[in-house]
């Protein structure tokens, strides 16, 4: 019997919607050759995250290994795929490996962080493979809401994993290939011992409905608007972005796109030939000078983004364009769990400018990129493998999924981040757990999620902040008074004097009283100091601010 052993672990996408991360390895115990299989981001929120710009998966383990990683192979140009490569790649240094769309988004990426994009190597689909150690992968054409998705055939010693990478059942997708079930057919024919899949609409009870599907339903929509349409959808959505130019285009309307990340991608696909008929388009300084109501604006920020597009554009003006009353706005999109509150704000802006707003409630404007429930066991079906392995989803999903595998009649497992199964034998183990967490990109610093800066940050947010400070001269006797400044904080407590004033009246008192052992002692100081100001603040607004001591000594 061999020793050496087939391992997949996830860091990051199983048990979270984001920051996909899935490692598989293969060799003796703790000498296995690696590879990843995506590196993305997810974003963070105000509650919980605030002032961070993106969240990546914890790569610390992958970090350890470096040295045993062959690749990295991206399956889809979703940020939730693709977004943490060029920012992770001076740690982890190995190749990376996508599709020509997906490469040259890749290579953007590096680009801005200084990296060669020579780093990025495009590949060819199946049945093209890559040798990377042990491993020999290919990718796998899918129909996805991007351009140039692809599946994982993954060929080791121990047999063949399907990675599905997102994928959606498609016969149609406008752009991108459509779903092939010969396809699928031919890669298991040979047998598969593990189908690692997508579980995302795994509630989803009804077959996936094809893109193709909208074109109809939004082009009469555009047809029958009287005032400007503006349209907002996920950028990465290149046939979405198209059918809503099309439309626009048999309206009769010149068709604008705003927004850095619309015009990055629609400029991304064409240079990588998705693209070659897409509708004529106007900038937005020539829009300016044509009739309201002639005007189609494609547009960024589907998901509320406050500085994206369709927010400039619900608050006031962007780049001279302005909506209306009697204007018609369309979320052709699905509001992503925890994004409600900013797409609700938008919402309700754009209708206190009279501008009627149309979302997908009634189904008819926006289809999902993901296989839905009976697309999945259609799957299960194809490939038959030993094992499914659910990915891609919230604990929620992936149990269920795991479920829906074992009614089918195949062993299912449920692996959230962090647990390691060996696929070696005929049922999947759990080998062993790794500490995963999060990774904070906060300007230009990466910086761990247990490091306390951004946990300090809600503090601050919850329950305001105070500075002390406190003079000593060279007998280590106060010079004058303390005092304080707030942030954060209301003026005036219950007392009914300034909350400064009655701060700084009982920390004198404090240090009137302090022996000359505290005195002397800054971190004793300190203490007292920051004790003193939190009780006080406690009786006057009923907050326990946050509290920073600045003791200077005149030596």
């Amino acid at each position: 019997m061999s020793s050496e052993r087939l391992i997949y672990l996830p860091l990051g996408g199983a048990g979270e919607i984001g920051m996909n991360a899935y490692v598989y390895g293969y060799g003796k115990p703790g000498q296995e050759r690696l590879i990843l299989v995506d590196l993305g981001v997810a974003f963070p929120d105000m509650d919980t995250s605030p002032g961070v710009d993106l969240i990546f998966a914890d790569i610390t383990w992958l970090k350890e290994r470096a040295d045993r990683l062959e690749a990295i192979f991206v399956t889809h140009a979703h940020e939730d795929h693709v977004g943490a490569v060029a920012h992770c790649y001076e740690a982890l240094g190995a190749p990376i490996y996508a599709r020509p769309f997906t490469a040259n988004i890749a290579r953007r990426k590096m680009e801005e962080q200084g990296h060669p994009t020579e780093a990025v190597h495009t590949a060819s689909p199946w049945p093209e493979q890559i040798e990377a150690g042990p491993f020999t992968v290919a990718f796998l054409p899918v129909s996805h809401s991007i351009p140039e998705s692809a599946g994982l055939v993954i060929d080791t010693p121990a047999g063949r994993v399907v990675h599905s990478g997102d994928f959606k059942l498609d016969p149609a997708p406008i752009v991108g290939e459509p779903f092939d079930p010969d396809l699928w057919s031919e890669v298991a024919r040979s047998g598969v011992k593990a189908l690692v899949c997508d579980s995302t609409n795994v509630f989803s009870a009804h077959p996936g409905r094809s893109e193709s599907d909208l074109g109809p339903e939004i082009t009469r929509l555009v047809q029958e608007a009287s005032g400007m349409v503006i349209a907002t959808t996920f950028a990465s959505n290149v046939a979405r972005v198209k059918t809503l130019a099309e439309a626009g285009q048999k309206a009769g309307r010149s068709v604008v796109l705003l927004g850095r990340a619309m015009r990055r991608m629609i400029e991304a696909a064409t240079e990588t030939g998705i693209l070659s008929d897409f509708p004529k388009v106007v900038s937005a300084e020539e829009a300016v000078d044509l009739p309201h109501q002639n005007l189609m604006l494609i547009v960024t920020g589907s998901q509320g983004e406050r500085r994206a597009a369709s927010a400039q554009l619900a608050r006031g003006k962007y780049r001279g364009l302005e909506a209306k009353e009697g204007d018609l706005f369309l979320f052709s999109s699905k509001t992503i769990p925890g994004n409600e509150r900013g797409v609700i704000r938008i919402m309700n802006q754009l209708s206190e400018k009279g501008v009627d707003v149309v979302d997908d409630s009634s189904g008819l404007y926006h289809v999902s990129g993901h296989a839905n429930r009976p697309d999945l066991e259609r799957v299960h079906a194809l490939v038959d493998p030993q094992m499914v392995v659910p990915m891609h989803g919230e604990h929620r999903h992936l149990r269920e999924h795991a479920k829906l595998a074992e009614a089918g009649g195949r062993t299912g497992i449920l692996a959230v981040n962090g647990t390691m199964l060996d696929l070696t034998g005929n049922a999947p183990k759990v080998v062993d757990y790794i500490e995963t967490g999060r990774t904070y990109l906060d300007g230009s610093v990466k910086i761990g999620a247990l490091d306390g800066v951004v946990r300090d940050r809600i503090r601050m947010a919850l329950n305001g902040h105070v500075t002390i400070t406190v003079i000593l001269d060279e007998e280590d006797e106060p010079l004058g008074e303390p005092w304080c400044d707030t942030i954060g904080l209301p003026e005036i407590g219950s007392s009914r004097a300034g909350l400064v004033e009655v701060l700084e009246e009982d920390l004198n008192q404090f240090l009137m009283r302090a022996g000359a052992k505290t005195l002397r002692d800054d971190d004793k100081l300190e203490e007292g100091l920051r004790r003193i100001a939190r009780q006080t603040a406690q009786a006057e607004i009923g907050k326990k601010p946050e509290v920073t001591v600045v003791v200077s000594r005149m030596r």
